[in-house]
């Protein structure tokens, strides 16, 4: 098990987040019932290759009666996806021709992403890995993606991603991060993470453990798109995290019908602010096949951002980006 056996925090018992995840909803046509909605299938969609999926604690956050409700929009499958538009592909950041070897993509300078896991706990409709595959990388993790990390010393910052890294067990999780932390020339670890928004009970006293004894400076980094999925038992586990030392950034994705106007993202900055998040990256949502629905354009995003220096201070306006495959960073708009 590593470091990370040895819990430093105790709290009551509570059901597991491995309980919830069993529990989790693939059902469109129940998760339309529990919110008072009828399920009309002309307007849903039920995609064997990428179907619902979505814990029953996001949905207890979700307004009842409101086929608008920006959380609902986000898990939903609509038969719209089906719909095949110009310039929305299988894989437009091209993350196939920046993998170095079989779970590690380099696309800038001095950091890779360690692909651990194809798993989520939520399947997000706008999900730029949808069509990823993920069988061509050898998960879980390799030797040969460690040895790869290893031989690279221009390599300063390891990225876990997926999937979700979360997935993977607490033990699991340990072994990976000192295994990480014996090599000499990493100096960060950052973790991508939307399972504790969706589940906040993943944030256990051992996941925290592993991450306060590490010797790299470990940053995570949640996805939170609205300031309604900022609810209190996940206040809890961010203010848990950052009392262990560890920075918590956030990356949100601007969703046509979700959080694409200013109020919804000045509420979200501070909501994060107030759960000890630093807003971080607003991204244009990428040309994925089945997500033209969420598109906003540019000049949207533009005027939201400007908007949003006005009326908050500069911390806490994240860069609006967007990312060009090739191109040596993300494009600041």
């Amino acid at each position: 098990m590593g470091r990370c056996h040895r819990s430093l925090v105790r709290r009551p018992a509570h059901v597991s987040w491995s309980d919830e995840l069993k529990h989790a909803l693939d059902d469109p046509g129940r998760l339309l019932a529990m919110l008072d909605l009828d399920p009309d299938y002309a307007r849903i969609d039920t995609d064997p290759a990428f179907p619902l999926r979505v814990p029953l604690a996001y949905i207890k956050r979700m307004r009842k009666g409101d086929f608008h409700d920006p959380l609902l929009r986000q898990v939903l499958p609509l038969a719209e996806e089906r719909h095949i538009v110009p310039g929305f592909v299988s894989d437009p950041l091209q993350e196939r021709s920046a993998t170095l070897t079989p779970g590690v993509i380099q696309k800038y300078a001095h950091r890779a992403l360690l692909i651990v896991t194809g798993v989520c706990a939520v399947h997000c409709r706008y999900c730029f890995r949808r069509e990823f595959p993920y069988a061509d990388h050898r998960l879980p993790i390799a030797s040969s993606s460690l040895r790869a990390i290893e031989s690279d010393p221009g390599l300063h910052e390891i990225i876990l991603s997926g999937g979700d890294p979360l997935m993977l067990s607490d033990e699991h999780l340990g072994r990976l991060v000192e295994a990480l932390d014996a090599i000499g020339h990493l100096r960060r670890l950052r973790i991508h993470t939307r399972l504790p928004v969706v589940i906040p009970a993943r944030v256990t006293n051992q996941l925290v453990d592993c991450l306060r004894v590490s010797r790299l400076r470990i940053s995570v980094v949640v996805h939170v798109n609205h300031a309604n999925e900022l609810e209190g038992d996940l206040e809890t586990a961010l203010r848990r995290c950052a009392e262990a030392g560890i920075a918590l950034l956030n990356q949100s994705v601007l969703l046509k019908g979700v959080n694409d106007s200013v109020d919804a993202m000045c509420d979200l900055s501070e909501r994060l602010f107030d759960c000890t998040v630093l807003p971080y990256y607003i991204h244009l949502p990428d040309a994925v096949r089945g997500t033209h629905h969420f598109a906003v354009p540019d000049h949207v995003g533009r005027k939201i951002i400007d908007a949003m220096r006005i009326r908050l201070p500069g911390y806490l306006v994240p860069r609006l980006v967007k990312e060009t495959p090739g191109e040596a960073s993300k494009t600041w708009l």
